[in-house]
């Protein structure tokens, strides 16, 4: 029996494809690893870049328009910490204000709860049951509720160590940019310097696009729990959504998050049925952001397909929890402009280059 030539050259082509890609995935393997080893270096400067990217617009802005750099970089630094500790004190300061009343109308609601919980067949016993089980696990579990404060107390060290270091990789990003990029490519010559510039600069562009339709998408979600929270009458409403927006900056996890925190003031202050009606406002706001807007913004900026996007939160989410949501959609965009630059085909330079 004789071997047919085409079948050949298609098994000899899916062997040297099926071997790519084996190589490929034990390179991705390895770069994982050592990511994830160096996760205090790395993540710090992932934020580093993705703020750079949302606030490099405002100092080029302000260096076109004759402010030096130095001064550009310090006044959007400066700006942006007072801006958002500015949003923090209002919002702890109304929360503040507020926890006389909150802590007066709770005993009401708690009898509201036990009432609403009665009509539906809950024995008030059975409610104070749970509360005494809940009483009993804490204290049972106290030592190792302790060991768990305990180690986040621990990494105290390494999370101002990141800070510093995410900070100072901002300062030089925003002032020095340009010339460490050049740094950067030097290594490469001609042709393949070109490419790897357009590369580097159409992926910064997209970490901008990104960074802005984050924001688009946060005030999506905090208008529209808002108005949710302000229609059913629960206090707080401003620092509520300031919250939510806020939250909006990690992606499908955020907002939903702060969303329920908003739950609970509904819960205190209203009653059961006000939460609960939060609660399905909440829902369906983060229906809308998280299966529309989210992709379909998102997508248009980095230039990811929406299945794409949500796909890369899921895989961010599984494999590094919140920073994974956060970086997920990043990291991709920036896989997809460099290879796209990369692959494209060469064009000659024109007369003027």
């Amino acid at each position: 029996m004789t071997e047919n030539p085409a079948t050949g050259r298609l098994l000899h082509r899916s062997a040297v494809v099926c071997a790519q890609l084996l190589v490929v995935a034990a390179a991705l393997w390895v770069l994982v690893r050592v990511l994830a080893t160096l996760a205090v270096v790395v993540i710090p400067v992932a934020l580093a870049l993705l703020l750079a990217a949302l606030l490099a617009p405002v100092v080029t802005w302000l260096a076109r328009h004759h402010v030096p750099r130095a001064l550009a970089t310090a006044v959007v630094l400066v700006g942006g910490v007072a801006a958002v500790g500015a949003v923090l004190w209002f919002v702890v300061k109304t929360v503040v204000d507020s926890l006389p009343d909150l802590r007066t109308q709770l005993a009401g609601s708690y009898q509201e709860l036990r009432g609403w919980l009665a009509s539906i067949g809950v024995r008030p016993e059975q409610l104070d049951q749970v509360a005494a089980q809940a009483r009993e696990w804490v204290a049972a579990n106290q030592q190792s509720l302790a060991s768990g404060a305990w180690n986040a107390f621990s990494t105290v060290g390494s999370v101002l160590t990141g800070l510093a270091l995410a900070i100072f990789v901002l300062v030089f990003v925003l002032y020095d940019g340009e010339r460490i990029w050049r740094f950067l490519t030097l290594p490469f010559r001609g042709s393949a310097r070109r490419r790897v510039d357009l590369a580097g600069k159409r992926a910064f562009h997209d970490l901008t696009a990104f960074m802005y339709a984050l924001i688009i998408v946060s005030a999506v979600d905090a208008v529209g729990i808002g108005i949710g929270l302000w229609v059913t009458g629960v206090p707080l409403v401003v620092p509520l959504a300031t919250l939510v927006f806020l939250g909006g900056f990690v992606p499908m996890i955020g907002a939903f998050v702060t969303g329920l925190l908003a739950a609970l003031v509904a819960l205190v202050a209203e009653g059961p049925f006000t939460a609960l009606l939060v609660v399905l406002i909440v829902i369906a706001v983060q229906q809308l952001e998280g299966n529309v807007l989210e992709p379909m913004i998102t997508s248009k900026a980095v230039r990811l397909h929406p299945v794409a996007v949500i796909l890369a939160i899921a895989v961010g989410v599984q494999q590094a929890g919140v920073i994974g949501a956060l970086l997920a959609v990043p990291a991709l965009s920036t896989i997809r402009a460099v290879a796209a630059t990369l692959l494209e085909p060469e064009q000659a330079p024109g007369p003027g280059c």
